[in-house]
């Protein structure tokens, strides 16, 4: 989900957390500060939230009672309050699951093409075993926490919040697509394009879009064909149904939804995607703007998505 910069903003784009980071602000003197912030937050959330370093804190977890530092206990408190408001469709408990799938390091260390795998449907052991009071964290012996789920648009959240505050101007930061805004934004608000094939923001995508704008809050888009991969010609994806422990039926292509801040929108696009069809009315009974691709390429929106045409959210 590219954002674009007018000649009154300024921009900067790098990859940090396995991910492309793209950086707006509204007042171009203040970019270099606002990298320098950037970095060092998205540096503190690896090193404290990064299933794939064996020196990150969470690696270290283990069953029982242990206390977790500040930001950890943060991450791991926006994770639970997903799994409540989703109903369990978002679940940290998945960590063994994602890794017996497949997905155990960074997207771009995964062989695209492997040998088959025996993946047998089991209930992950669940987010209402997790117990977390202030920094005091409780797990069942073996569980395996992931936030991938929700960590990156946490972090989109903080950062673009702390930046504003300090810089003083309108604040943009995109974390893979999952995309938080803060301060006062540009006149026309911000400008996204919302697409159904990753690429390049200066070249016209592949398959549907829309470009939308936003003045507040955040947007989320979750994929099913994004982060892929095949072992023995089945073709699996990130996205797990807690309730099997394995990757969810692709009945959307994507799915993405605005929301209060990038961390609501991002639990709900990512349990949209778990509950295939049913996702459109919850959605609406939600009020939470969305669009959605399905598998064949067409479009649905609902509670006030606007058209695939440039509008405001």
């Amino acid at each position: 989900m590219p954002a674009t910069a007018t000649d009154a903003e300024a921009s900067a784009s790098w990859r940090a957390l396995g991910t492309l980071v793209q950086l707006v602000v509204t007042d171009p003197a203040a970019l270099p500060e606002a990298r320098r912030l950037l970095e060092n937050d998205l540096a503190e959330v690896d090193a404290a939230c990064s299933r794939f370093r064996a020196d990150s804190e969470i690696r270290s977890l283990a069953g029982g009672r242990q206390h977790v530092s500040p930001l950890l206990a943060e991450a791991i408190g926006v994770a639970l309050r997903a799994a409540r408001l989703t109903d369990g469709d978002v679940d940290p408990t998945v960590g063994a699951a994602m890794s017996a799938a497949g997905y155990d390091r960074d997207f771009h260390q995964i062989e695209p093409n492997g040998p088959p795998l025996r993946l047998t449907v089991r209930q992950v052991p669940g987010w209402r075993e997790v117990r977390l009071d202030g920094r005091s964290l409780t797990l069942p012996a073996g569980v395996q926490l992931d936030l991938g789920a929700t960590a990156k648009a946490w972090a989109a959240d903080r950062s673009a919040a702390r930046i504003a505050s300090q810089a003083g101007c309108g604040v943009l930061v995109s974390l893979g697509g999952d995309i938080a805004v803060a301060g006062p934004p540009p006149a026309d608000g911000w400008r996204i394009r919302v697409q159904d094939v990753t690429g390049p923001a200066e070249e016209t995508p592949e398959g549907p879009y829309a470009l939308i704008a936003i003045r507040d809050g955040g947007l989320a888009t979750s994929s099913t064909t994004a982060r892929r991969w095949q072992r023995g010609g089945d073709v699996l994806h990130h996205i797990l149904d807690p309730r099997t422990g394995l990757p969810a039926a692709p009945v959307w292509r994507t799915v993405s939804v605005a929301a209060g801040s990038c961390a609501d929108a991002n639990a709900a696009s990512t349990a949209a995607v778990i509950r295939g069809r049913r996702a459109l009315g919850w959605l609406t009974r939600l009020a939470l703007p969305a669009r959605l691709v399905d598998a064949t390429g067409a479009v649905f929106t609902v509670a006030g998505w606007p058209d695939d045409s440039e509008s405001t959210v």
